[in-house]
């Protein structure tokens, strides 16, 4: 999976080397990719598996159906977005794993925090339009989610081994250019 991913991003990266670094560029489509999943969950969620209803759990609680359907889609994308996170964009970083999953862990509650008090701020205080406010929280919630991501939840120890993933990053996206090019000059023979 890891190096499918890695293949897709690295294919689609030229196009864009001139506008962010490789790194960004990993974290903006495996977040963009997780959140569309996550928004496709939640949609199929809220409007086919509960129907727009009440979900009454085997506990005695009731969930609107947006909440079970946020539960849901949550569920998948939290776990997937760490294993990205962990293995695509951030590789490198020198952290145990559990201390890694408890603090993206703790970053993505911040999210949602930020997501709430942003949205309530923008609607209710400066009158935005919903969709308006919920575009310019989305822009502040990534760029702070990926600060803290590379500064906190994955960072590396030193700058030299930074550097030097940096350095392997690059490497491994030159490769994989090579890769491709001999694919298609393969399939230009033929």
């Amino acid at each position: 999976m890891k190096n499918l991913i890695n293949a897709v991003i690295n294919f689609f990266y030229p196009l864009f080397r001139r506008f962010m670094p490789l790194q960004t560029f990993r974290y903006a489509a495996c977040g963009g990719g997780n959140t569309l999943l996550d928004i496709s969950i939640f949609y199929i969620s809220f409007h086919f598996l509960f129907k727009e209803q009440l979900v009454h759990t085997p506990i005695g609680i009731t969930l609107r159906p947006y909440v079970a359907a946020f539960l849901v889609s949550f569920s998948i994308t939290f776990p997937l977005g760490f294993y990205m996170s962990r293995a695509i964009v951030f590789p490198g970083s020198t952290l145990r794993g559990r201390i890694q999953l408890f603090r993206y862990f703790v970053m993505v509650s911040i999210c949602i925090g930020l997501n709430y008090v942003f949205i309530k701020l923008f609607v209710e205080q400066c009158h935005l339009y919903p969709t308006v406010a919920k575009i310019l929280t989305t822009f502040i919630v990534v760029a702070f989610s990926y600060i803290t991501q590379k500064k906190f939840t994955f960072k590396v120890e030193s700058a030299e081994e930074e550097a030097l993933l940096e350095a392997e990053v690059l490497v491994e996206a030159e490769i994989v250019q090579e890769e491709e090019k001999a694919v298609r000059q393969q399939h230009v023979k033929l």
